[in-house]
């Protein structure tokens, strides 16, 4: 009797763990028209910065309202938006169960690998001399080694340092984005995004030059280039998050 030999199948797929920003929005009023037309506002002001971002309601403000959210229209509102909702978190159980039924995934508070959407900010200055300084003991570098990169960083270039700090020589074109786990230090003059302590690390600093930067950001607290030419405009800076709000100081 012969016997039939059936060929291995073919692996389709991996599952792997990974980590990952996310963007966190904190929702604080559930009035749908409100929210369309203030995330409107939001996103006008650095449009590339949102385009496509991963987006988890933070449901902790509105946990105890009575009403239910309607998460089919907002959901619908985010991709209007070109943004992609993933999940809630912090929510009731009730809202946990509707949220679902909506789409959306549920993340548990361990998952801390987040960047809370906040631009508040705090500014303080003083007259130091205008040379980069060394890295401040309260807030170490994640590891003993930085990315280094002696080039220009050119519009839709993004660098990112994983699990360090990045350090750059030469200037940051407008649409060029800098990543780190760690401090950001800038040679030349910032002219694209600088987001720094992408993995919630809130020690992280961001140095440069010449700050006329599109965005800046430590641990998904940022600010934008209109608010930041009001404080700090090409002037060389130590920028760091204060009380969970950014500190910008001349130096």
């Amino acid at each position: 009797m012969s016997q039939e030999i059936t060929a291995p199948l073919h692996t389709t797929f991996e599952l792997k763990a990974g980590l990952h920003p996310l963007t966190v929005l904190v929702l604080l009023d559930t009035t749908l028209h409100i929210f369309h037309d203030q995330l409107q506002k939001k996103i006008q002001q650095a449009p590339k910065f949102f385009e496509n971002a991963p987006i988890v309601l933070d449901l902790v403000k509105i946990q105890t309202q009575s009403e239910p959210v309607h998460f089919d229209a907002i959901r619908e509102i985010l991709i209007q938006h070109r943004l992609i909702p993933v999940g809630v978190k912090n929510g009731s159980a009730q809202q946990h169960k509707d949220a679902v039924a909506s789409g959306f995934a549920i993340l548990q508070e361990g998952v801390k690998k987040t960047n809370p959407v906040s631009n508040s900010s705090h500014v303080a200055t003083n007259n130091a001399p205008h040379s980069l300084p060394q890295t401040p003991t309260s807030a170490l570098s994640l590891s003993s080694y930085a990315k280094l990169v002696t080039t220009q960083v050119r519009s839709g270039q993004q660098v990112y340092a994983k699990g360090c700090d990045l350090i750059v020589l030469g200037p940051i074109s407008q649409g060029a984005e800098l990543l780190s786990d760690g401090h950001i230090h800038v040679y030349g003059p910032l002219r694209g995004r600088a987001l720094a302590g992408i993995n919630g690390n809130k020690s992280a600093h961001i140095f440069c030059h010449s700050l006329e930067a599109e965005l800046i950001s430590i641990a998904g607290h940022y600010k934008l280039s209109e608010d930041i030419e009001k404080i700090a405009w090409r002037v060389s800076v130590d920028i760091a998050l204060i009380n969970g709000q950014l500190d910008i100081r001349l130096i």
